[in-house]
């Protein structure tokens, strides 16, 4: 009897530190504070958008069709770059979701899987019903579909270097004085009033070429 609740305890204790461990390795702070953050981008201008966005976040997701209206408008004449920052306090599913955009980038899909995630956001998010591992068998799905190395992705997706690059990029955005999603930063300058309309963008980005007297 005495082995056996050593055998026991000793059990309980393992999945204690184990379930320790898996829970602070989302936690800001805990990862390799060397890793910089993410280079995501998309054109090769001289005008850099940034974007900090969360994939669940209902503002993000009313952005995310203008922003590829102004990357189509400007083309190469802007670097648009996306860089993480989930709000995982208040969405539930958004921290599995960068997990898995950034387990593609390993196999150079982060925007084709970055636009899954905002298209089909209703599927996946937590305020439609979706617990996290129901939304990460759906990321699995995506993986699949763009066509990755599936026991890949999800090795990635749990691993220590994919959350070190959340970590790096939530930091950046903190040091940009960065509060919410989504927050934009044009060459340098946070946006404090963004508005969700091409009008918006081309106006502050007609700005920018104009300063650096490019037409």
């Amino acid at each position: 009897m005495g082995n056996r609740f050593i055998i026991v305890l000793v059990a309980c204790a393992v999945l204690f530190f184990g379930l320790l461990v898996f829970n602070k390795k989302d936690e800001p702070g805990t990862s390799d504070t060397n890793v910089s953050a993410s280079t995501h981008t998309q054109g090769n201008g001289p005008v850099t958008l940034v974007e900090y966005g969360d994939f669940e976040c209902p503002g993000c997701a009313r952005f995310y069709p203008i922003l590829k209206e102004v990357k189509q408008k400007y083309g190469d004449k802007i670097t648009f770059q996306y860089r993480n920052f989930p709000l995982t306090q208040i969405h539930q599913n958004a921290m599995a979701a960068h997990r898995a955009a950034e387990a593609a980038d390993k196999q150079g899909k982060f925007f084709e899987m970055h636009d899954l995630l905002f298209e089909n956001r209703n599927s996946w998010i937590a305020q439609s019903g979706a617990t996290t591992a129901q939304a990460i068998t759906i990321f699995e799905q995506y993986a699949q579909r763009l066509g990755l190395n599936v026991e890949q992705f999800k090795q990635d997706v749990n691993s220590s270097a994919v959350n070190a690059v959340i970590q790096a990029d939530i930091r950046a955005g903190q040091d940009a004085r960065v509060t919410s999603t989504p927050s934009f930063i044009l060459d340098g300058t946070k946006l404090e009033d963004a508005r969700d309309t091409i009008d918006y963008f081309s106006e502050k980005i007609d700005e920018a070429l104009k300063a650096k007297n490019i037409q």
